[in-house]
């Protein structure tokens, strides 16, 4: 569900759906994850000589490191080719950072960010950058009544889209400048959901995007980063390991050097054992160089140092040596589980996508669970909902991924669980539990999720409009009742419920996070806010050329702007990072203080004669006083 699903009334013969998808480049110079502070108050650097392809002019050289994210939406794949990704100077220089091309899925990283290339550059100061898409051999479903429909993309005139160039401008404050031992951070954030529109009744559904493109200096937003690679070099001394980064399920190539560093409590799982800290790095040391790897964890921004929470090697990888299936169970049938959403991982063909697929494991299937370090764990642990990572074989390989369910054989194999996010409305509250009105698992709706078996008894069995999350010391104010609420945990072992679900993170309506989407049609409006002044922007919500886009989405829930009592109040946060833009037909401008944004976009709507097509909003609602505040916005407008 995201801001536009509800948009039509259930009799219409469309419905609008939004991506979020982000592309995040983090740049930083020569220690590529060591140790260093910002430039932001540095003056801009010349051109070093520096030639990249030259091992005798790498100390005058940089690095860029390119990272991959994504948000929220209700499209289930969404993966297309990155061609090139390219920095520009301030006297024109470019510099591409992408040693070869990449297939990315935007719908694998909304919970995460990926590195994707450590590239070598130029000192010098950065203004723009420019990446270019493939869609030739793109891959796009989205969601229609609980399954997948294939989607084409297509431009705003309605051409379907083969190759796409995207291009962003630093503002003069917030340009990236790079300088040979001195880190700098800059965070790109392509965002196809401020425009990106589906109608799913047409076979294919029709995807029509006008893509955007964001930049700045520091990230906003921060999640987890998972690294992928073969491995390099292992120091126990430092406790690190060193990789040949190769993103996403790449089998070929050399996208650069990225070090690892893990402590004690880290958790490894190597060719399907499991160990902790230094006992972890040891087992990937013994297992020599070029063993496949992939980790999660976090980086420190300050530090620019990535310390890892899990490390999966050898064999544990997903695709290596054996088949991989990647998604969430909605059904189980004795040793036969039904995979939805599911990216089938094949140990030697490309990646591809697959509605449904049919897992059968046994007795001597392996299980593993994220954050658990034991070994004890068996087939029944393995519950409805439950995100999944399972190794094995695809006996009948297809590449159709609307084909009817196909069987993938884990007997032999292994299960690997991961954490699992609920989204819902809370009924009541009690020490140590919250009952709520399930929404959706893992962003896919509760609908398509069969709970029979669940349960200890079949009365027991999960029940969506009662679900039964055990919260520990998680507790919520009484005053939750009604309101949004996320959950992050496992569902409870199979058969054994309730509660239906152990959580371990929950965060309630006061700390969802929120998105607010409107949209004036493609003639605009020259009226899209009542006020626009440094304290924040007054929205009109009754505008009559207001289209089907007026929405704020809190956590799993839907408020209609045009329903309010009041106009809606949107104001920058307070503290931490912010970014806006205003986007027209070829450019972007982008700004770090809100006082520069709402300057531009008062003398833009005022004297400049423009007109505002769409804004979206990110950051958290208050419903009792109306107030949006967000810590990113940005306004498309139709120039005259």
């Amino acid at each position: 569900m995201n801001l536009a699903t509800q948009a039509l009334p259930p009799t219409a013969g469309t419905r609008t759906l939004l991506l979020y998808c982000m592309l995040v480049i983090a740049s930083l110079a020569m220690s590529a994850c060591g140790g260093g502070g910002s430039t932001a108050e540095q003056t801009p650097a010349a051109i070093a000589v520096c030639d990249p392809t030259d091992p005798g002019t790498a100390a005058e050289c940089g690095s860029v490191i390119v990272a991959l994210t994504d948000a929220d939406g209700d499209f289930v794949n969404y993966t297309v080719d990155v061609l090139s990704l390219k920095l520009e100077t301030a006297n024109g220089r470019i510099v591409e950072t992408m040693p070869r091309q990449t297939r990315i899925n935007f719908t694998d990283y909304v919970d995460l960010t990926e590195l994707v290339t450590v590239a070598t550059i130029p000192p010098a100061t950065y203004v723009a950058g420019t990446i270019t898409l493939d869609y030739d051999a793109a891959e796009v479903y989205v969601e229609a009544d609980g399954s997948a429909k294939a989607a084409v993309v297509k431009d705003l005139n309605g051409v379907t889209m083969t190759q796409t160039q995207l291009k962003v401008r630093l503002s003069n404050r917030d340009q990236l400048i790079v300088r040979k031992g001195l880190p700098s951070l800059l965070q790109l954030d392509f965002d196809l959901g401020a425009s990106h529109t589906v109608d799913i009744v047409p076979s294919p559904a029709e995807a029509v995007s006008e893509q955007f493109i964001l930049a700045e200096i520091d990230p906003v937003d921060e999640k987890d980063i998972r690294v992928r690679g073969p491995l390099v070099a292992v120091s126990l001394d430092e406790m690190t390991y060193t990789v040949a980064l190769r993103p996403f399920h790449d089998r070929a190539g050399d996208f650069g050097r990225v070090k690892v560093h893990v402590t004690d409590k880290t958790e490894f799982e190597v060719n399907e054992v499991v160990f902790v800290g230094a006992d972890g790095l040891r087992a990937l040391d013994a297992a020599g160089t070029g063993t496949p790897t992939v980790a999660k964890g976090t980086l420190n921004v300050a530090e620019r140092k990535f310390t890892a929470d899990i490390v999966l090697a050898g064999t544990s990888v997903p695709g290596i040596d054996r088949d991989a299936v990647v998604g969430n169970v909605i059904k189980r049938d004795g040793n036969f589980l039904t995979v939805r959403g599911a990216t089938i991982v094949p140990s030697d063909r490309r990646t591809h996508f697959h509605d449904d697929v049919v897992v059968e494991i046994g007795p001597e299937t392996k299980v593993f669970r994220d954050g658990y370090r034991a070994s004890d764990l068996t087939t029944n642990a393995i519950s409805i909902g439950q995100r999944v990572t399972i190794r094995g074989s695809q006996p009948t390989p297809t590449t159709d991924a609307l084909a009817p369910q196909i069987l993938f054989d884990a007997t032999q194999g292994s299960v690997r669980m991961h954490v699992t996010r609920l989204a819902g409305i809370v009924n009541t509250v009690m020490p140590g539990q919250t009952d709520i009105t399930l929404y959706s698992i893992d962003r896919r709706r509760q609908q398509i999720f069969d709970f029979t078996g669940t349960g200890v008894f079949p009365k027991d069995d999960a029940d969506p409009a009662n679900y039964e999350i055990a919260t520990g010391s998680l507790t919520l104010a009484d005053f939750a009742a009604g309101k949004p609420i996320v959950a992050r945990g496992f569902p409870t072992a199979f058969g054994t419920a309730p509660p239906d679900f152990k959580g371990r993170t929950v965060i309630d309506y006061t700390d969802v996070r929120s998105e607010l989407g409107v949209g004036w049609g493609s003639a605009g409006t020259a009226e899209p806010f009542r006020s626009i002044g440094p304290d924040g922007l007054v929205l009109h919500n009754q505008n009559p050329d207001i289209d089907q886009r007026h929405y704020i989405k809190q956590g799993p829930v839907l408020i209609d702007l045009t329903a309010l009592d009041s106009d809606t109040t949107i104001v920058p946060r307070e503290s931490d990072r912010l970014a806006f833009y205003i986007k027209t037909a070829d450019s972007i401008r982008m700004y770090s203080g809100f006082d520069d944004f709402a300057n531009d976009l008062s003398t833009s709507l005022t004297s400049g004669g423009n007109l505002a097509r769409s804004m979206h909003a990110r950051g958290k609602y208050d419903v009792d006083t109306n107030v949006f505040t967000a810590y990113k916005i940005g306004v498309y407008l139709l120039e005259p």
